[in-house]
């Protein structure tokens, strides 16, 4: 399992952990879910950047034209 697929693999379940971790920070903090949802926001381009990023390069296409 490359790194790409590791982190498409825990991209849901860090995704609950901050939901979760959001709703108690508004239960018994003092920031409310309305001024702390961003940070979804934040976690999940962070971790499709980071998906991105340890992809395998795409094969790029055969040079020279066609022919038939």
């Amino acid at each position: 399992m490359n790194s790409a697929n590791l982190i498409q693999a825990i991209r849901g379940p860090v995704m609950l952990i901050t939901l979760g971790l959001l709703f108690v920070i508004d239960h018994f903090g003092s920031y409310g879910f309305g001024s702390t949802w961003p940070l979804l926001v934040i976690i999940f381009g962070v971790l499709k950047l980071a998906e991105r990023a340890s992809a395998p390069a795409p094969a790029e296409p055969p040079q020279g034209g066609y022919r038939s």
